[in-house]
C-alpha cells in the first residue's frame, strides 16, 4: 500500500540537465542580477561568460567526462561558476566543507577519486588542502583570489590589513591562479551529457553514519528544482531575491539556494557564513523575498528581532529544514516578520526534498507537510520492511520520486541494503496520516529501548519546547541498569531563566509517559551544531561514552 500527497505522484518531471537551467536564465533574463556578494553584483549574461571561460579553462588542464572536481569552497560567486562549468564539459561535482580537518579531507578526496581541488586564497582551507595533495593524488589546485569578488573598499582592506589570512601559494605545477584559468575566449569544446550522468557526489552519513557519497545525476537535482517550483506554485511574475546563508556544498542549500534560483532567474544573495549581525545588515540593505534557513537561524532571527525593530516586510516565502522546527519558533517568527514558514523534510539521498507543507494551504503543526510531485511515501513495518502500513501506523519512511539518488558511490552493498522494492529506506520513524501529510517520529538509530518500549526521543525535545524558557533541546540514550537504557536531556535555556531539572521534571509530567520522562536533565549555555547550524547529538553521544569508559575504569582501578 503507498500513500501519495495530494499532488499526483505521477506528474511528469522532466530529466534536464542542471546547465539547461542556467542557459534558460542566460538567455531569458542576461541584464537581471544573478549574484549579490556582500553588495557586488554579477549579472546572468555576466555569470554565463564566467561559466564558459572557467569551462575552457578545466579542459585546458585535461578535465573532462569522469573527471570529480571538488568545491572546498565558502558561499562566493567562485562556487556558483565551478559548478556549473565543471557539468558543463561532463564532470562530476564532489561538494567538501572548508571546515573538514586533513583526515576528513583525505578521506574524502581518496574515496571519490577526486583529482581536481578549488579553493580560496585563505590560509585555513588552501593549506589543509596543500597538507594532504601528495597522499591524495591531487593533480590540480584551482587557487580563488577572495580579493577578486569583494566590493572595491573591502577588497583593498582584504589586501592591506588580512595578509595573515591568505594563503602563500606555492609557484608550481600543482596550483593554478584563477585568474589564469579563465583567460581565453569562453569557448569550451562541446561534451555530450546525459541528464542520468552524475552531477554530485553529496557525502553523508547516511543511514549507517559511514560518510560515503551520494550519486546525484542531473536529472535528480533539476528534477528535485521543479518539484520546489510546482511546490511553491510556479514561477514568479517578478524577480525573487534569496538569501543564501545555508552553505551551498550542503545538499539543502545546493538546491534550494542555487539550483532553485537560477531555474526561475531569481538573485542569490551570498553569504560566506552565518554571523548574525551580518545576516540582519544583509536583510536590511538587499530586502530579500525568500528564506531558506534551518530552525537555529530562524530562532536567531526571532531573538534578536524582539529586542531591535527591524524590517522584515519584504520576505514572502520561507522555508525551513535540516531538523524539526520547533512549533514555538515557527509562531513567534511568522509574528515577527508576517512571513510563512514552512517545514519540509529530505536527506541527501533525495536530493535533496520529499516532503513540504503548503506554501498556501493548510499548515500542520509538526507535521513536515505532503509529498512533492512525484513521490511516492510508503511506510514499512519496522520488523518486515517488506510489509507497507495503513495510514497512521508508525514505521519506516520508504520513498521513490525522481529526485531519489542513483546509489552510493563504489558502495553496491550499501546500496543494497538502502533500498526495498524500488524504494529509499530512510531511516526515520514516522506515519501519514488521512490528509497526507507526514509526521516523523524519530531516526531509527535514536530510538530508546526503555524496559522493552520504544521511546523515541523527538517526542521528548517536541515537550520540552513547549516551555517557554527552552531553546534547544537534544535527548540521548544513556545506560540504565534496570531499564536497559533511559533518556538524557539536554537543555539550553533562555538568557535569566531559573528553570531547573525539578520545574521541567513537573513541566513534562503532564505531557509524557512515565517511561518517557528523562532520567537526568543537564542544562548548558548552548548545544553542538553542525556548520549549518542543525542541533548535533553525536557529540554529545561522544561525551557519554567518555564518561561512561571513565567510569568503568574507575571502578576496575
Amino acid at each position: 500500500m503507498s500513500v501519495t500527497g495530494q499532488s499526483d505522484h505521477e506528474t511528469h518531471i522532466p530529466a534536464r540537465l542542471l546547465n539547461d537551467l542556467l542557459d534558460h536564465a542566460v538567455a531569458h533574463y542576461p541584464d537581471r542580477p544573478a549574484i549579490d556578494f556582500l553588495g557586488r553584483k554579477w549579472s546572468y549574461a555576466r555569470l554565463g561568460e564566467l561559466v564558459q571561460c572557467a569551462a575552457q579553462g578545466l579542459q585546458d588542464i585535461n578535465v573532462g567526462p569522469g573527471t570529480r572536481v571538488g568545491l572546498c569552497l565558502p558561499n562566493t560567486p567562485y562556487f556558483v561558476i565551478f559548478y556549473f562549468a565543471a557539468l558543463q564539459i561532463g564532470a562530476t561535482i564532489v561538494n567538501f566543507n572548508p571546515l573538514y580537518v586533513e583526515r576528513e579531507l583525505e578521506h574524502q578526496i581518496k574515496d571519490s577519486g577526486t583529482s581536481v581541488m578549488v579553493v580560496p586564497d585563505l590560509r585555513m582551507v588552501h593549506d589543509k588542502v596543500l597538507a594532504v595533495a601528495t597522499t591524495t593524488g591531487l593533480k590540480k589546485i584551482i587557487v580563488c583570489p577572495m580579493s577578486g569578488i569583494l566590493p572595491w573598499t573591502q577588497s583593498l582592506g582584504f589586501r592591506l590589513l588580512r595578509s595573515a589570512d591568505r594563503a602563500v601559494v606555492p609557484h608550481d605545477d600543482l596550483h593554478i591562479d584563477y585568474d589564469e584559468l579563465i583567460d581565453n575566449p569562453g569557448e569550451p569544446h562541446p561534451v555530450l551529457v546525459d541528464p542520468n550522468d552524475v552531477a554530485v557526489l553529496q557525502y553523508t552519513g547516511g543511514t549507517t553514519g559511514t560518510p560515503k557519497g551520494a550519486m546525484l545525476t542531473h536529472a535528480n537535482l533539476s528534477g528535485n528544482s521543479r518539484q520546489m517550483v510546482l511546490h511553491i506554485g510556479g514561477p514568479p511574475d517578478r524577480q525573487q531575491r534569496m538569501l543564501g546563508v545555508l552553505p551551498l556544498f550542503h545538499v539543502f542549500a545546493l538546491t534550494t539556494v542555487l539550483n532553485f534560483s537560477v531555474d526561475t532567474g531569481a538573485e542569490m544573495i551570498l553569504l560566506p557564513r552565518f554571523e548574525l549581525p551580518q545576516l540582519l545588515k544583509t536583510i536590511q540593505r538587499t530586502q530579500p523575498t525568500w528564506l531558506p534557513a534551518v530552525p537555529t537561524i530562524f530562532s536567531a532571527i526571532v531573538e534578536a528581532g524582539e529586542q531591535a525593530a527591524l524590517n522584515f516586510s519584504s520576505l514572502q516565502f520561507c522555508i525551513s529544514g535540516g531538523a524539526p522546527l520547533p512549533l514555538d519558533t515557527r509562531q513567534r517568527f511568522e509574528q515577527l516578520t508576517g512571513c510563512r514558514v514552512v517545514e519540509g523534510y529530505g536527506l541527501s539521498e533525495a536530493s535533496p526534498i520529499i516532503t513540504c507543507n503548503p506554501a498556501q494551504g493548510v499548515v500542520k503543526d509538526n507535521s513536515c507537510g505532503i509529498p512533492v510531485r512525484g513521490t511516492v511515501i510508503e511506510i514499512r513495518d519496522l520488523s518486515d520492511p517488506h510489509r507497507a502500513l495503513a495510514t497512521g501506523e508508525r514505521g519506516e519512511v520508504c520513498v521513490r520520486g525522481p529526485q531519489v539518488m542513483k546509489g552510493y558511490w563504489g558502495r553496491p552493498e550499501d546500496t543494497a541494503e538502502v533500498f526495498i522494492d524500488g524504494l529509499l529506506r530512510t531511516g526515520d520513524v514516522g506515519y501519514m496520516d488521512a490528509d497526507n501529510y507526514l509526521f516523523l517520529v524519530d531516526r531509527i538509530k535514536d530510538v530508546i529501548l526503555c524496559s522493552g518500549y520504544n521511546v523515541y526521543p523527538r517526542i521528548i525535545e517536541d515537550a520540552l519546547y513547549d516551555h517557554p524558557d527552552v531553546t534547544e533541546a537534544v535527548v540521548i540514550a544513556v545506560p540504565d541498569s534496570y531499564r536497559g537504557q533511559a533518556p538524557k536531556a539536554f537543555v539550553a535555556t533562555r538568557p535569566g531563566s531559573n528553570i531547573t531539572a525539578e520545574i521541567l521534571h513537573d513541566f513534562l509530567a503532564e505531557r509524557l509517559s512515565k517511561i518517557e520522562m528523562p532520567r537526568e536533565f543537564e542544562f548548558r549555555a548552548a548545544l553542538p551544531k553542525t556548520l549549518i547550524g542543525k542541533l548535533s547529538k553525536k557529540e554529545l553521544v561522544a561525551e557519554e561514552r567518555a564518561k561512561e569508559a571513565a567510569a568503568a575504569g574507575a571502578t576496575k582501578a
